[in-house]
């Protein structure tokens, strides 16, 4: 670092740039930067250099840019090049792993002690540190730093211009991938709801920008995503049924966190009595609306947002059903198991089978087949008629009726 360049030392070109970087810096939220050297209090010789010459100068916490700045202005270029140990040290330098973490190496020399940075990179991933090796230098062999490709990468700068420059694009691309979790809330305002996708739109529009299935972090922390600041943002969470949050402004140069009530309960739906039925759907709806939210197929439990609903199950008669979904209860929907006629004609009949319900009207359930003599339904319990003819009689004064009940898991033989 005590080489020219141009007119003055490359240190001292650093030492003025980084200052001027670290002042732009000032007043930036929830930033904290650390300075940590290397090389600058063992004076190296033919016979000896000081590997753990590497030292966190100031370290991480608020208002610590003057304290920075102080500290640069006497740093002096000694000894030894302890890249690999230098970052070894860093990775324990940040105080917290559920921040966003970056190391911004400058250097203009090679390492000069023996250690693999490769290594070293696998504990700084332990540690959740982002890290970009920045290289000042030219005409040098950089095919060691090359290494730290397993880190992140290295720019070379060829002049004070170019250092700037690129100093400043990295300090830019840190700060300004703006961080972004997705609060999935309960009704106690704890974000323990995951594993839904999370859709990001352009605001007001059917622009799809990102698509992110939610996760919890190992911490059970929501994920941290990186979001453009300067878009307006559209969510849909998909649950069931779907969350919609429009209008989001995301705020640069902070973490953002967007709330959104995902309180949720559980579904079962079931008949107890038997594995018959097991492929009979069942269509969800929300209390009041049409629209389907999903369908349910028989021995499956389902996750949806609290509230009511109504089901409509797709049994012989259709059975119908209101319940409640409650955070973290499993609500039990049980459909009593099918019987069965058996209904066996001498002769063809046109018809039609009505299922007597509670308020003692009768309700449709299906057709006859007018071209079969043997013919098999499974229906729920109940009580049930027949109203027919024989195909061949052409005149209304032949109708007759049938009334018939079918208990689960038993069969009733008919015959007309």
């Amino acid at each position: 670092m005590n080489l020219k360049w141009e007119n003055e030392t490359r240190m001292e070109s650093a030492k003025e740039i980084l200052n001027e970087a670290v002042e732009d810096l000032r007043g930036i939220p929830d930033l904290e930067i650390a300075l940590r050297v290397y090389g600058h209090q063992s004076l190296v010789s033919n016979t000896f250099q000081d590997c753990n010459d590497t030292k966190l100068e100031v370290p991480f916490g608020p208002n610590t840019i003057d304290a920075i700045k102080k500290k640069v202005k006497f740093i002096s270029a000694k000894g030894a090049t302890p890249i690999a140990r230098s970052l070894e040290a860093a990775a324990g330098d940040f105080p917290s792993r559920d921040s966003r973490n970056f190391i911004i190496l400058i250097t203009d020399g090679l390492e000069s002690c023996d250690n693999d940075p490769c290594v070293i990179a696998k504990k700084l991933k332990e540690k959740e540190v982002n890290v970009t090796p920045f290289v000042i230098g030219i005409g040098l062999d950089l095919s060691y730093l090359e290494q730290f490709n397993c880190i992140g990468s290295f720019t070379e700068a060829e002049n004070k211009l170019a250092f700037k420059s690129v100093l400043t694009n990295i300090i830019d691309k840190a700060l300004l991938n703006t961080t972004v979790q997705v609060n999935l809330n309960d009704l106690s305002l704890q974000p323990k709801e995951t594993n839904v996708s999370m859709l990001f739109y352009r605001a007001g529009t059917d622009e799809l920008l990102y698509s992110y299935t939610h996760t919890l972090n190992q911490y059970k922390n929501p994920d941290t995503l990186v979001l453009n600041p300067g878009i307006k943002y559209d969510l849909k969470v998909e649950t069931l049924p779907s969350i919609f949050k429009q209008g989001i402004s995301i705020k640069e140069h902070t973490h953002n966190t967007i709330h959104v009530d995902a309180a949720q309960g559980f579904l079962k739906f079931t008949s107890n009595r038997s594995a018959y039925n097991i492929k009979y759907p069942s269509r969800i709806t929300k209390e009041g609306f049409s629209n389907t939210i999903n369908h349910q197929e028989l021995g499956s439990t389902q996750k949806y947002l609290i509230g009511k609903y109504e089901m409509e199950v797709f049994t012989l008669p259709r059975t119908y059903k209101k319940f409640q979904i409650n955070e973290y209860k499993t609500t039990t929907i049980d459909i009593a198991a099918s019987g069965t006629l058996d209904l066996k004609n001498p002769k063809l009949y046109v018809g039609q089978i009505f299922v007597k319900r509670d308020n003692e009207s009768y309700e449709w359930v299906c057709n006859l087949n007018a071209k079969l003599r043997t013919q098999k339904w499974q229906l729920q319990p109940g009580n049930y008629k027949i109203i027919y003819r024989e195909k061949e009689q052409f005149s209304t004064a032949y109708t007759n009726e049938k009334t018939f009940s079918i208990k689960s898991l038993n069969t009733n033989y008919l015959k007309l």
